[in-house]
């Protein structure tokens, strides 16, 4: 069976990934056609339907509950390792200085947190992730929403940090900020969800073992990065959550559809967290 996979280029999604794909592990039967994609459009192409498996960011996960179920494997959770609000100036009350922020797309989590912390910061323009710091710096916006390696980068561009949304969600519930997932077509055969979710946790152990066997994927896409960055990028998002969400990494995306729709971020509140269980 041939399956379309799709993920983003980032560090820690190659990582991830790299044995899967390249045959490093025993696929037993199951072939992919790989696509990589920018954060924002996996989310827009989830609402289509149009990969069999995809990474998504959690928030866009409550979208697309009726045609995706979740994975326990390949997720991006953890502490200290949220969103990060810049500007080209100090900021001391972000809600009455900002005017316009750019964000990395409407469904990502990051403008999911940036709605609950700061609501009144609604002038949003969305930019792929890694555009966003040249467009404070030019000037296009007051601030920017910057996720991925960029946390790594922005102070030597010379941007000052406005926010830390990972500090504000560990403030405001003490979980690990559910990021990004990896989800199945519900419409697959169970038995070939599992499969896909036990070769995932196997590429996420194979990568453990031998991480610079990953590395060539990794800079294959990583737009230029230094292997500085790149390393703090993939130690930073994968983790234990990574292999297996566990009942904590459950217990944190549950809690974050529930502060969502308390919030009115969703158009409906009646939207249930379901997972592939093992």
């Amino acid at each position: 069976m041939k399956l379309t996979l799709a993920y983003s280029p980032c560090p820690n999604d190659c990582f991830i990934f790299d044995a899967l794909v390249h045959g490093k592990i025993d696929t037993e039967g199951l072939q992919f056609d790989v696509r990589l994609e920018d954060v924002e459009t996996l989310n827009q192409k989830a609402l289509l339907g149009e990969y069999d498996i995809t990474k998504l960011s959690f928030h866009a996960y409550a979208y697309v509950l009726e045609n995706y179920i979740l994975l326990r494997s390949g997720s991006a959770l953890g502490f200290n390792c949220g969103p990060l609000l810049v500007s080209a100036r100090s900021v001391s009350d972000p809600e009455r200085e900002i005017r316009s922020v750019a964000i990395p797309g409407r469904l990502t989590t990051a403008n999911f947190l940036l709605s609950l912390a700061l609501p009144q910061l609604a002038n949003k323009k969305e930019y792929v992730f890694h555009d966003i710091e040249d467009a404070v710096l030019k000037g296009e916006v007051d601030a920017g929403l910057i996720i991925h390696e960029n946390r790594f980068t922005y102070e030597a561009k010379g941007l000052k940090k406005v926010m830390d949304l990972g500090e504000f969600w560990d403030g405001l519930i003490h979980a690990p900020i559910p990021l990004g997932g990896i989800m199945v077509k519900r419409s697959l055969p169970e038995d070939t969800q599992l499969l896909i979710n036990q070769l995932i946790r196997k590429s996420v152990d194979y990568a453990f073992k031998n991480p610079e066997g990953a590395m060539p994927y990794v800079r294959e896409h990583a737009q230029a990065m230094s292997d500085e960055v790149m390393k703090k990028h993939i130690a930073l998002y994968v983790n234990e959550f990574s292999a297996d969400l566990g009942n904590l990494g459950i217990e944190a995306v549950g809690l974050m559809f529930k502060k969502a729709s308390a919030a009115g971020l969703f158009d409906a509140a009646d939207r249930q967290l379901v997972i592939r269980e093992k």
